[in-house]
């Protein structure tokens, strides 16, 4: 059995285009509240738990990312886009703005599965760019699990150059 490894795409923030993906009506991306907070740890939890690569090892990430959520709202260094249809959050990402993070999409784009292939990951994936853009980032990575589905149709998109990259943590010899 092949072990998944870990890819870290990079996008120059500097050569961006200008915003394209025209969301439909009724949805909407804006900043996370701090009532929306339980919502969110539904939407992510739920957008990994239903992903067959993520899916071992949900206790884990549910962990780093609800650390993540609770620093993103209210916060200068990072921040939490929703994606909503209606009143109804359907999709998320949290974003660091710190130019020195490893990560600045922690998790990237992540969509509830009955609102998956229309386009609103990718509408949400650009917002996320563009709000780094505006932080003043000129660089942003993102990490993935390589033949995820996000790094194989998501991440390359506007130019994001995968590099495989080590995350086994150093075992004490």
């Amino acid at each position: 059995m092949k072990l998944l490894g870990w890819l870290r795409f990079t996008w120059d923030l500097t050569k961006l285009p200008v915003l394209a993906s025209e969301l439909p009506e009724h949805y909407q991306i804006g900043t996370a509240t701090d009532d929306d907070k339980i919502t969110l740890r539904k939407v992510f939890s739920s957008s990994f738990m239903l992903d067959p690569i993520w899916n071992p090892a949900i206790g884990d990430i549910m962990q780093v990312v609800n650390a993540w959520l609770d620093q993103a709202i209210g916060s200068d260094l990072t921040t939490c886009l929703v994606l909503r249809h209606g009143q109804r959050i359907i999709g998320a990402s949290i974003l660091s703005f710190d130019p020195e993070a490893d990560n600045h999409l922690v998790p990237g784009p992540s969509i509830l599965m009955e609102y998956r292939n229309r386009g609103l990951g990718t509408c949400l994936f650009e917002r996320s760019l563009h709000s780094l853009s505006k932080a003043g980032l000129v660089r942003a990575s993102g990490i993935a699990r390589e033949n995820a589905p996000v790094a194989r149709f998501l991440y390359p998109k506007f130019s994001g150059a995968p590099e495989p990259v080590d995350l086994t943590p150093l075992l004490a010899a």
